[in-house]
């Protein structure tokens, strides 16, 4: 794995470490979703800007625990991820067969 380092702003970092927070990120995963997203797009891959309404992190792990109840209301909260590709693969088959 290699380290990369470069200079930045004290100020730069701090600003944007903040709004890597409110996205739920570090630093570094950030980093890293830049560059991935670079590669896979082939160049500068995207505007990334908070809105006025835009979700915390606080909100992400409410919606995550909501979507946990609704798995467990619905019975599959214990499914293999396995289990969850092999779902996945038949509805794209049926898709496809109806198309």
């Amino acid at each position: 794995m290699a380290v990369v380092q470069f200079r930045v702003d004290d100020k730069l970092k701090e600003d944007a470490s903040a709004v890597f927070e409110k996205l739920g990120l570090d630093f570094s995963s950030a980093m890293r979703m830049f560059l991935k997203r670079t590669v896979y797009c082939n160049g500068i891959p995207f505007p990334m800007v908070l809105s006025e309404d835009a979700y915390s992190a606080t909100d992400a792990i409410q919606a995550v625990r909501e979507m946990q109840k609704i798995s467990a209301e619905n019975g599959n909260s214990e499914m293999t991820l396995e289990e969850i590709n092999a779902e996945i693969a038949l509805a794209r088959a049926e898709r496809k067969n109806r198309k």
